[in-house]
């Protein structure tokens, strides 16, 4: 099925051999069956932008190896638990470049302490990642005590070589235009990403290929 997909939007878009691997190693396939909006997945590909920062980035995140199971009440240490169990596929998803360096990393302000989630460092793009984990929906807070996060870091971690920390908070659903206010004129580099505990369900991402290749109407 997934070699149907790449097989179709290949041909459809004219990929590069580079373009497809990007698509491939991105986990186009499976983001677009779980996207509400498969158009834009495949739209944002369509642009073939150069990889950046915001290309290492993904959105959304792919959990299922996790394993989550479903109970009453669900904290955010038992998410980070669960990550930590299984860091080597966290790595994997996360991509390319990361490295594990700190979990519940304290930081303290006038005796007042904070505790970051999960600290990594990207050896490629030479800057620590903080990750912020919670288990509900993103809130404008949120952003508020990242950027806290990414100016300690900033004064006080930083070495030599070293480029600004990146701030990404991983939440189970956002509200895209919420994100734009929230950290809009922000110096740091944040992003607020989604999580996933499923793959995308195998009849809705063979109906999206099937309207690609015309042999489904497009409002079915």
């Amino acid at each position: 099925m997934k070699r149907r997909f790449y097989e179709v939007e290949c041909l459809k878009n004219n990929w590069t051999v580079r373009e497809l691997t990007r698509a491939i190693t991105t986990l186009l396939a499976e983001r677009t069956g779980l996207s509400t909006d498969k158009a834009a997945v495949i739209g944002r590909m369509k642009e073939n932008q150069p990889a950046g920062l915001s290309d290492l980035i993904r959105n959304p995140y792919l959990l299922e190896f996790l394993g989550l199971e479903e109970r009453v009440e669900f904290s955010e240490n038992d998410l980070e638990t669960a990550i930590i169990t299984h860091l080597q596929e966290f790595l994997l998803e996360l991509g390319r470049g990361f490295c594990f360096e700190a979990r519940q990393k304290r930081i303290s302000f006038d005796n007042h302490h904070y505790r970051i989630d999960l600290v990594f460092y990207h050896r490629i793009l030479r800057c620590h990642v903080l990750i912020d984990l919670k288990i509900g929906r993103f809130d404008h807070a949120d952003a508020g005590q990242m950027n806290v996060y990414l100016n300690y870091y900033k004064a006080n971690e930083m070495i030599e070589g070293d480029n600004p920390p990146v701030g990404i908070i991983l939440c189970a659903d956002k509200d895209s235009t919420l994100v734009e206010y929230a950290t809009s004129g922000m110096s740091n580099e944040l992003f607020v990403s989604t999580y996933l505990a499923q793959l995308p369900d195998r009849e809705m991402l063979l109906n999206f290929i099937r309207r690609e290749t015309g042999q489904m109407p497009s409002n079915s």
